[in-house]
């Protein structure tokens, strides 16, 4: 007779769409681990899941429940770990390949509403509209005039990476009238080109670009990857945007950048820690307009990437081939697992 499927998930917030989903099945158990309460009583739950649906949020979820060498070496029966967002930050995808546990993600989920965002960023900082807001609100005496900005119409803008985000900003800008430049080392031009933008390399890119935005991952070939010298080579009066991973960029590499008035704007969603501290400088810089990392924060993003997320687990504890894996090469091996766990083919 088949076994029980088990799914752990911890009690951060998530819209209601997966647990309502899960529940529907009639042979998965889903079981919500309160963080709140004695650590023994989660790695319990962990030591019985066959899938750990956790929080890709690193500084929302505490560390020893990142999912790590030592984290695995508890949960024997685990099949796979399913990140509950786009990126895996809280996931050592090596550590799971290493313990036979695949990884999946809900990649695209969310891109519309991060696009949105970056494009918000970019009217934002062209148009005054943060620095306009706090003037109205607090001072008489300037004049509008004072609060004049560009249109981002006719504009050159420079993609960091053209994933599934990137692709959703190149065809919001369009919209607007703007020459897209992207760059990205794991697409082909002919690629780059059919998702809406000119392929340019990196040099090119940050010398014409008058925006440039960030939509590629945190690694270990991006990591600090826009430091002094990237913003020095961006055009003098440029615009900075970010909805990547903080760490990316360095913040006081960046802060330098426009208090000198080489860059004349920078539209920040993501930080390192997140949320950065009251007396980061980057918050007294007036040409900052910060958010907390929410661009995918939407109540349509939010429903998306846990109905994904859902049906995603429940296909894979079938037997599936999950759609959004990150660690193919150990699909064979969950599945032998799986039949010898589950008692099923």
């Amino acid at each position: 007779m088949a076994a029980r499927k088990r799914v752990c998930r911890f009690n951060l917030w998530i819209n209601p769409v997966f647990d309502a989903r899960l529940r529907a099945e009639p042979d998965i158990d889903l079981q919500v681990g309160d963080l709140q309460g004695p650590a023994e009583t989660l790695e319990a739950l962990l030591a019985q899941a066959h899938v750990f649906h956790v929080s890709p949020a690193r500084d929302e979820l505490p560390r020893r429940w990142h999912v790590t060498d030592a984290l695995l070496a508890g949960c024997p029966n685990l099949l796979a770990v399913s990140s509950g967002g786009a990126g895996f930050d809280t996931v050592d995808a090596a550590a799971c390949t290493r313990a036979g546990v695949a990884v999946v993600n809900q990649v695209g989920g969310n891109a519309r509403s991060v696009a949105e965002l970056a494009i918000g960023l970019m009217l934002a900082l062209s148009r005054k509209i943060c620095v306009s807001d706090r003037l109205l609100r607090t001072e008489r005496g300037f004049s509008r005039e004072s609060l004049m900005g560009h249109e981002i119409g006719g504009a050159t803008l420079g993609l960091v990476g053209i994933g599934h985000t990137g692709r959703e900003v190149a065809k919001l800008a369009r919209g607007f009238d703007m020459r897209v430049l992207a760059y990205d080392p794991l697409l082909s031009p002919d690629e780059i080109r059919a998702r809406g933008a000119e392929p340019v390399d990196r040099a090119r890119l940050l010398a014409e670009s008058d925006i440039v935005s960030l939509h590629c991952p945190l690694d270990a070939t991006t990591q600090g990857s826009f430091d002094a010298e990237a913003f020095a080579a961006m055009k003098p009066g440029a615009l900075f945007v970010t909805t990547a991973r903080g760490g990316i960029h360095d913040e006081a590499a960046l802060a330098e950048a426009l208090v000198s008035g080489h860059l004349a704007g920078a539209g920040l969603d993501v930080w390192a820690p997140e949320p950065p501290p009251l007396d980061s400088p980057l918050l007294r810089i007036d040409t900052v307009v910060a958010t907390y990392h929410t661009a995918g924060v939407t109540h349509e993003a939010r429903r998306n990437v846990a109905s994904w997320g859902a049906e995603q687990i429940i296909g894979l504890l079938r037997g599936e081939t999950p759609p959004r894996l990150v660690n193919p090469e150990v699909w064979p091996a969950v599945l032998e697992r799986r039949a010898r766990l589950l008692g099923t083919p």
